[in-house]
């Protein structure tokens, strides 16, 4: 792989992953008004879990299939 490829592979992988368990939880916390507190942290926090495993496996296949 080749220096550009790889920057621009890493910017790409860094934003999903800071869209998905930064961006993503925050609107949950806030914007979801119809739970009480609780709830949201525990749907934030499932949504983190969840979205974590899954950039984990999707990052996984990729190396294997020595795309990045």
């Amino acid at each position: 792989m080749n220096w550009p490829r790889a920057i621009l592979s890493g910017v790409f992988i860094v934003g999903v992953a800071f869209a998905l368990l930064v961006v993503i939880p925050d609107l949950i916390l806030s914007q979801i008004t119809g739970f009480d507190r609780g709830r949201r942290v525990a749907l934030a926090t499932g949504w983190f879990v969840a979205a974590l495993v899954g950039l984990l496996w999707g990052l996984r296949r990729l190396q294997s299939r020595r795309i990045i």
